[in-house]
């Protein structure tokens, strides 16, 4: 049984906790608790040593390590891929150890975390600080497990809150297109960048539904005929390192291909002779835009091109971008140069980065191709992009005075649409053509846990259809953009519109 020991001015419990082993009564916090009378402290002994002997009792001392200390230890011991890592150390050093860093782990309360959370959410939206708490509770789980505390502060109750006003925390539904969109939207992106990799790369992922890292991270060997295998992605880390890893949640698949894509893709290859790139040592499908980080620019300038030919860099940009402006004579000496120096607009080939960024490719690439205006940057307000008339759709102009050579520019395809809207697309396409779930969750890499999961399965009947559905969508939308215009100034599409007429 437990004892009465005085100490001083007070009385404290103690009780047997092993052979040779006494514990003292202590609070949740691990400071001993001081009774005034003997009997007091007698009876809270002999409920301590009933804890023990039920196999309940737990040492005070427990949960006394900082949140901090404990946060530190338990990032390193996950072995998770370099994609979450990552995010639970922003989580952890940006959101969470400012508020709890300093506080032993016993001693942070369901309403220190509820008073964090609404402090948050005055700053951030609702989405990300409702991940941020979801990592603090992941967090104390394990702690839980370890025996360091006996609950989540982090957890949620329900039916507990307000429930007017949860509709304001919803994100706007996502922005989708058509098969017209998608390739509107592709020619757009290759006129900005002035190459063909935007165009193949905006239709492959519209018509495939495949995430950004597995577009970037498409290698050739996994270029098939009648499909493309997803083995690998490249996932860009804050640091801007790519990172070749498993596509997400392991969604390892092969997505049928219809056969004028498989043809696009394979003509691209034959036209671009990817080489392995030097980051990862392998040859990818598709080119980065603007400049590598390498340091330095190879490759002709637009100013080489007119030093050789003689004229001035406006010139070469008429050439360019408004050729009957130009004499012929100039414009035949211009052409030359830009032959003899192996010039391409927005950067010699040999001075592209290896990968596209995703930033880079979202912010100046494909939201001013679906909006038609170039995202605010400083010291320079959002603008629309400026277009020279002629050939349809309109060629963006460029270089100083850009906005005062335009003749127009261009209206919105689809407002607020993002490369990730091009796989919601994809599923919406699938769904119009009544696709069967099976076989959508199977093209998109998302695994259904359901029972009725179990006895569905992909039949060649059901990837028939689907080809056939989707290759009538793409014919219906080059049929439709021959009615505006029956040339393209993007080669890949003129050819494909050529290809069409006859």
């Amino acid at each position: 049984m437990g004892y009465a020991e005085k100490r001083g001015g007070y009385w404290r419990g103690r009780y047997k906790i092993e052979d040779g082993k006494y514990g003292t009564v202590a609070d949740s916090t691990g400071a001993v608790i001081k009774f005034a009378t003997k009997r007091e402290a007698k009876q809270a002994a002999d409920a301590e040593e009933v804890t023990v002997r039920r196999g309940q009792w737990r040492d005070p001392g427990l949960g006394q390590e900082t949140f901090g200390e404990y946060a530190s230890r338990w990032y390193e011991a996950q072995d998770l891929a370099a994609s979450t890592m990552q995010n639970y150390k922003r989580h952890i050093e940006e959101h969470l150890l400012p508020e709890f860093e300093d506080k032993a782990l016993a001693g942070i309360l369901r309403t220190d975390v509820d008073a964090w959370e609404k402090k948050e959410k005055a700053v951030y939206a609702a989405s990300s600080v409702k991940t941020w708490r979801s990592t603090l509770h992941l967090i104390f789980e394990d702690a839980i497990d370890e025996g360091l505390i006996t609950s989540n502060p982090a957890a949620r109750r329900r039916g507990r809150g307000k429930r007017a006003g949860r509709s304001r925390n919803r994100g706007p539904e996502k922005v989708v297109t058509d098969a017209l969109g998608i390739l509107l939207t592709a020619e757009r992106a290759s006129l900005l960048s002035g190459r063909d990799d935007e165009f193949v790369a905006v239709v492959l992922k519209g018509y495939t539904g495949k995430r950004w890292g597995e577009i970037v991270g498409l290698e050739t060997e996994f270029v098939r005929p009648g499909a493309f295998r997803v083995e690998w992605q490249l996932y860009e880390l804050d640091t801007g390192e790519l990172v070749r890893c498993p596509p997400k949640d392991d969604s390892y698949r092969t997505i049928d291909a219809m056969d004028w894509l498989s043809a696009l893709v394979f003509d691209h290859i034959a036209h671009t002779k990817p080489t392995p790139c030097p980051c990862h040592g392998k040859t990818y499908v598709f080119r980065g835009q603007g400049a590598a980080r390498t340091g330095g620019h190879h490759g002709a300038k637009l100013v080489d091109v007119a030093r050789l030919a003689g004229v001035s860099t406006g010139t070469v940009s008429n050439v360019l971008n408004h050729p009957h402006r130009v004499a012929d004579a100039t414009r035949v000496r211009v052409e030359k140069a830009v032959a003899d120096l192996g010039f391409v607009r927005g950067g010699a080939v040999s001075g592209h980065a290896a990968h596209w960024r995703r930033n880079g490719f979202a912010t100046w690439l494909f939201t001013p191709a679906a909006s038609g205006w170039y995202p605010k940057k400083a010291p320079q307000e959002a603008r629309p992009v400026p277009i020279l008339g002629e050939p349809w759709p309109g060629v963006p102009a460029r270089g100083r005075g850009a906005s005062d050579r335009a003749d127009a520019c261009w209206l919105p395809i689809a407002k607020g649409l993002t490369p990730h809207g091009l796989r919601h697309t994809h599923r919406t396409m699938m769904e119009d053509l009544g696709t069967e779930k099976v076989l959508m969750d199977e093209r998109m890499g998302h695994l259904d846990g359901s029972v009725s999961a179990r006895y569905a399965h992909v039949t060649a009947g059901m990837r028939r259809r689907l080809m056939l559905g989707l290759t009538e969508q793409w014919e219906a939308a080059l049929d439709a953009r021959r009615a505006m215009s029956p040339r393209s100034p993007v080669a890949v599409l003129d050819r494909l519109l050529l290809a069409r007429a006859t």
